[in-house]
Parts: structure tokens; C-alpha cells; sequence
């Protein structure tokens, strides 16, 4: 059973930045697609970035050019640094991962991340 622990969240001021770190445990196989969702008071979880067992990345357009996510693959760990936050930005964070071979599909616990002045 693999487990995803997030961490890193809190509260930091507009144009502030953060970084969310996730680390997979548990996993008898490399993890393939990587992920961050964020999840705001009464929305929707939507995908804020995912990157691939090959490092290919993708973003929603509200954070392109703020948010950079990469992975340490020897680590199992997947980041998310964030940048020129905004209190639009304010969510639970969730890490996401998909482990090779199985396509088993695991979640983390979720870390806060609250930006307001």
C-alpha cells in the first residue's frame, strides 16, 4: 500500500511563496504520473499540476508562470513550489501519484495552504 505524506503548507502573504513537498512510501514499483490538485472552500478538487515519470509537466492556466513542480524520482518525492501567491491560491493541496505497472491511483491527506494578509 503506498502512502503519500504532504507537507509544507500554512499561511503566507500575497506575493509570498511556499513549497509543498509529497513523499511516496510503500510502493513495490516506480510511480509513474505525479500530481497536485487543490481543493478551495465549496469548489470543485481540480488538477493544478502533474508531471510525468519523464519529467514532462503540465499546468492549469491559473498558475502557469507562479507554480513550478518537479519530482526527485530516487525519492519517491514530488514538489511544488509556489510562487506570487495570491489569496486565490487559498485550498487544501493533495498529492496524487500512479503507481507503474499497476496504475494503482493513490492520495495524500492534504496539506493547507492559506494566503492572506
Amino acid at each position: 500500500q503506498v502512502q503519500l505524506v504532504e507537507s509544507g503548507g500554512g499561511l503566507v502573504q500575497p506575493g509570498g511563496s511556499l513549497r509543498l513537498s509529497c513523499a511516496a512510501s510503500g510502493s513495490r514499483f516506480s510511480l509513474n504520473a505525479m500530481a497536485w490538485y487543490r481543493q478551495a472552500p465549496g469548489k470543485q478538487r481540480e488538477l493544478v499540476a502533474d508531471i510525468t515519470s519523464r519529467a514532462g509537466t503540465n499546468y492549469t492556466d491559473a498558475v502557469k508562470g507562479r507554480f513550478t513542480i518537479s519530482r526527485d524520482n530516487a525519492k519517491n518525492t514530488v514538489y511544488l513550489q509556489m510562487n506570487s501567491l495570491t489569496p486565490e491560491d487559498t485550498a487544501v493541496y493533495y498529492c496524487y501519484a500512479v503507481e507503474l505497472y499497476t496504475l494503482n491511483s493513490y492520495w495524500g491527506q492534504g496539506t493547507q495552504v492559506t494566503v492572506s494578509s
